[in-house]
């Protein structure tokens, strides 16, 4: 079960970030084997952090909700604020298999958030840009309430392109970059989440569920 987990940065927090950054780490490298992506969004120098966005694989909502809360940065209160969905892995992939590689190219996140019938469950054409890509859902993953993806493009209007702009309340584009996290253990990528692209913005019941 697959989660978007963002955290946005309160103002005058860099200090403390970066105090905290070795906390940080070690808190996030636990999860490694669940990591999808992850990396800090930017601000327009390209360098300074405005927040945190991590993608992972996980048992349930409640393991998700304690990631999400229990990590350093938001202890110490760092972060202003976080959005945490279900979310599918349209691309079934993790970061470190993007055939862009690590560096090269503008790259950006991009969040629509939005209500009622389900827009973009499919992949965008040119999937080779795309380092991130799915629905943000309902717990249960029932309801559909918007997209998140990480994608490399030549500017933020293109990277706000790929989503369907009048089926989203609003659109958000921020600088990303995984520059800033290090790298898992090649043993560990080996064993990151894999799995077979979802073929839906819903995902299939499990037989608990169904």
């Amino acid at each position: 079960m697959e989660f978007f987990c963002y955290h946005r940065d309160r103002p005058a927090s860099l200090p403390l970030r970066y105090e905290l950054v070795e906390k940080h780490w070690s808190y996030v490298d636990q999860y490694a084997k669940e990591m999808i992506a992850r990396g800090p969004t930017l601000a327009d120098d390209g360098d300074t952090p405005t927040g945190s966005v991590h993608i992972l694989d996980l048992p349930g909502p409640s393991a998700a909700r304690t990631f999400a809360f229990d990590e350093p940065n938001y202890q110490a209160g760092v972060y202003r604020d976080v959005l945490l969905r279900r979310w599918s892995n349209m691309l079934g992939r993790t970061m470190w298999d993007f055939p862009g590689g690590r560096t090269g190219g503008n790259r950006y996140l991009v969040i629509g958030l939005g209500t009622g019938q389900a827009a973009d469950c499919e992949v965008p054409p040119d999937r080779d840009e795309l380092i991130a890509y799915g629905p943000l859902l309902s717990d249960d993953g029932a309801t559909w309430l918007g997209t998140a993806a990480v994608v490399r493009a030549p500017d933020s209007d293109r990277a706000r392109a790929i989503l369907t702009p009048d089926r989203y309340a609003d659109i958000e584009v921020h600088n990303w970059h995984d520059r800033h996290s290090r790298k898992p253990p090649a043993h560990v990528i080996a064993e990151s989440p894999s799995e077979r692209p979802a073929t839906s913005c819903f995902p299939e019941p499990t037989k608990a569920s169904a």
